[in-house]
């Protein structure tokens, strides 16, 4: 049997039969055509009450698996928790207990540029998240289709999507929460209807939050703070969040001058919002924003 090489091209390699991997680490199971890879088989014949199955997202380590599934002309994002995914060593009810309390989350946080939360249940043994399907593609270099079309959006079109972003930050931080895991995997664009769409914020706290998360998300975006056991994290980490989201938008993490494309002025922004020290941050994304706002 032909081994799945990937997780984004799964559907273009052929022939993939189902049943156990050459190596015998995954077992490749089909949904509506579609393979998708797994720890150990999982009944998953409960999803056609959603719809019939396009497309397949199994790579996540968090452990959920996601599906896009298509019911006559709706389309719909389902994500899934209590299946021994192919990525996720822990245990699954871990995972189910962590999808069940990003349900308020979603609910509270609700906003024109997050994915649109529509239902959920526990279903399949399991829990299940059911959004609005987007059109879009990803800023994350796991989807190298859909990185490469981000990567080439114009600046201008950057420069909306990042304003989108921290004001979707400024909305959580007005209703007291504090982004943990957001990192470029979050951030999509619907070419088709010029929008940013903010997804997986499945970890976001209330705030102050107290703790260590640093494990979760790109170490890229992740603050000093949140890599210091017991430390706060709050706003002010929110303001580091935005800065290095800027530097990943804009010059694909490089934070060096040469490296940055838009004014000195801009550049003089965001190095600020991404500095060690917590109180030479911006004390807001509000200041950050009319910071940024002043430099353009």
């Amino acid at each position: 049997m032909t081994d799945i090489l990937t997780y984004d091209t799964f559907s273009k390699i052929e022939p993939v039969a189902k049943g156990w991997s050459d190596d015998k680490k995954h077992y490749i199971e089909y949904a509506d055509g579609i393979p998708y890879r797994l720890k150990s088989p999982f009944d998953f014949s409960f999803l056609s009450k959603y719809g019939k199955i396009f497309k397949v997202f199994d790579g996540q380590y968090s452990g959920n698996i996601c599906f896009g599934v298509a019911d006559g002309d709706n389309r719909y994002f389902v994500k899934f928790a209590g299946a021994p995914t192919a990525r996720y060593n822990g245990d699954t009810a871990d995972v189910v207990a962590r999808l069940k309390a990003a349900l308020p989350v979603y609910q509270d946080l609700a906003h024109p540029n997050l994915i649109k939360f529509i239902r959920a249940e526990k279903i399949g043994g399991g829990f299940a998240m059911v959004f609005e399907w987007v059109d879009a593609i990803c800023a994350q270099r796991m989807y190298p289709a859909d990185y490469k079309a981000f990567r080439e959006l114009s600046l201008e079109t950057k420069q909306q999507i990042f304003a989108d972003i921290m004001d979707f930050h400024s909305h959580i931080a007005a209703k007291g929460y504090v982004a943990i895991d957001f990192y470029d995997e979050s951030i999509m664009w619907d070419v088709k209807n010029q929008r940013t769409i903010i997804c997986d914020i499945d970890f976001y706290q209330k705030s102050p939050y107290v703790g260590s998360m640093g494990l979760w998300g790109s170490s890229r975006f992740v603050s000093p703070e949140e890599r210091t056991e017991g430390a706060v994290i709050d706003e002010v980490t929110n303001v580091y969040t935005m800065g290095a989201t800027a530097f990943c938008l804009f010059a694909n993490s490089d934070r060096s001058p040469e490296a940055w494309p838009l004014s000195p002025e801009l550049y003089t922004v965001v190095k600020k919002a991404v500095s060690d020290g917590r109180g030479e941050r911006q004390q807001s994304i509000l200041q950050l924003i009319e910071e940024w706002r002043i430099a353009k």
